[in-house]
């Protein structure tokens, strides 16, 4: 088992079922990331089960279903912008910005980029 500098795999179990398919490549990603924005992320969502009740509403699973997502916790506008920009630069290719968190992924896709 991989060890994270920043993170453990359980705070990204999910918090309706308590399982927890979180991808390898998404932690490390975000261990490169912590490091880089050099305040602490408090992960507020990571991995989902389909059978969430976010995820439940969905035609196709999300990319919490998937395990390639979390959503961080910010409290203020230089975590945000801290965050998209260090985001961009190791390659996530889906963030989502909101007043208190902002989400990060590593779907398969050209990059996205959206507000809530």
């Amino acid at each position: 088992m991989p060890e994270y500098r920043y993170f453990s795999k359980e705070e990204f179990v999910c918090q309706h079922t308590g399982r927890n398919e979180i991808k390898e490549d998404l932690l490390f990603r975000l261990d490169f990331l912590r490091e880089e924005c050099g305040f602490p992320f408090v992960i507020t969502s990571g991995y989902r089960d389909p059978t969430h009740p976010v995820e439940a509403l969905k035609n196709e699973p999300g990319t919490h279903s998937q395990g390639i997502a979390a959503d961080i916790r910010v409290t203020n506008g230089f975590e945000r912008r801290m965050l998209v920009k260090q985001a961009i630069k190791f390659g996530f290719s889906g963030i989502g910005v909101a007043k208190d968190f902002v989400h990060v992924d590593v779907r398969n896709t050209d990059p996205v980029l959206w507000t809530y």
